[in-house]
């Protein structure tokens, strides 16, 4: 029987009681709560709202040492936006309050175009330049096309590849319409055309709100059109 000297017999009586207190005293990791999940949920619908896509969270850590709480309100860190991976805050607010961080991943699941085709600088896009696809529009830079409105009646500044994304600050309108021209007004409802003459006071792309004068002096605001005309709102 090997001799232990009496601080290697302490050792062998303390340290497996020392573990044994130290696992009885750390709290079990549990999941988020339910009511946390909810308002860190409902945040990232609040602060998506406006953008094109589906917001979708991960939570990316499997347990939880939280004290218990019954009222909670999540908030993003001043900085932070609901994009990626991002960590968002939890705030406790019964009687005895307290704050954590839980991190996250936040997609933006919608649709965006690319190119169809290699586009030239300064070709103007057609319908079948664009190609429509769908996936997590966080990967993709802020500024890509997701509304094909965005596409009429634009050229693009620089060269753009096969298959990369549209992007608005790659494209800039035709201006239809110059200030100081002659144009086109029209206004239209159920059953009725009306067409007149005005003069431009204001320059526009197409889609572009344009303000004009009418012969009787009349000032209007119209929207243009691809042929240049502007059609008065109802």
């Amino acid at each position: 029987m090997p001799h232990r000297t009496p601080w290697q017999r302490l050792q062998r009586i303390a340290l497996p009681a020392a573990l044994a207190g130290a696992s009885l005293a750390a709290p079990a990791a549990a999941p988020l709560p339910e009511a946390a999940r909810a308002a860190i949920e409902r945040l990232v619908q609040a602060q998506s709202a406006g953008l094109s896509g589906q917001p979708k969270v991960s939570f990316t850590q499997a347990g939880y040492n939280f004290p218990p709480c019954s009222d909670f309100e999540a908030f993003m860190p001043t900085g932070s936006r609901p994009r990626g991976r991002v960590s968002m805050g939890l705030r406790c607010r019964d009687a005895a309050p307290w704050t954590r961080y839980v991190a996250v991943d936040i997609a933006i699941q919608g649709r965006y175009f690319v190119a169809a085709r290699a586009i030239a600088p300064g070709e103007m896009l057609q319908p079948a330049d664009a190609a429509e696809r769908s996936g997590d529009l966080t990967d993709l830079p802020r500024s890509v096309v997701t509304d094909p409105a965005a596409l009429q009646g634009v050229t693009s500044t620089q060269r753009i590849a096969a298959g990369a994304p549209l992007r608005q600050d790659l494209l800039r309108g035709v201006m239809v319409v110059q200030q100081g021209q002659t144009v086109q007004l029209v206004a239209q409802g159920p059953g009725f055309v009306i067409s007149t003459e005005g003069r431009a006071m204001t320059q526009g792309a197409v889609g572009a709100a344009v303000r004009a004068r009418t012969r009787d002096g009349r000032l209007v605001t119209g929207v243009a059109d691809e042929e240049g005309r502007l059609q008065l709102a109802q």
